[in-house]
């Protein structure tokens, strides 16, 4: 494959995004909330890669079809969960102490 077709590779893609998001949610604190939002993004931001190869087996063009909307749902799922991390991080503030406290 090219160079130029690479950015074009799906399944490359979602394995990138599926890294990325696992990144993320290593990186959140180990709080209930946390834990919480970082095993919903595992289960969905790590799904789409493998529901993607799972399309490209498709017995038929239906059902090729049904296995790229459910990649799509998980996507879409996996985008509101992160605008719940940015917002509930965007309403913490440091304290002096170096832990986080509600604005």
């Amino acid at each position: 494959m090219s160079k130029d077709n690479k950015t074009f590779d799906l399944e490359d893609r979602l394995i990138d995004f599926a890294v990325r998001i696992i990144q993320v949610a290593e990186s959140l604190p180990k709080t209930k909330v946390g834990n919480h939002i970082s095993g919903q993004l595992i289960h969905c931001g790590t799904s789409p890669a493998p529901n993607y190869g799972e399309a490209q087996g498709a017995e038929s063009r239906s059902d090729f079809i049904h296995k790229m909307k459910v990649c799509l749902k998980e996507l879409r799922e996996t985008k509101v969960w992160l605008k719940i991390l940015v917002k509930y991080f965007s309403a913490w503030r440091p304290r002096r102490q170096g832990r986080m406290k509600p604005s």
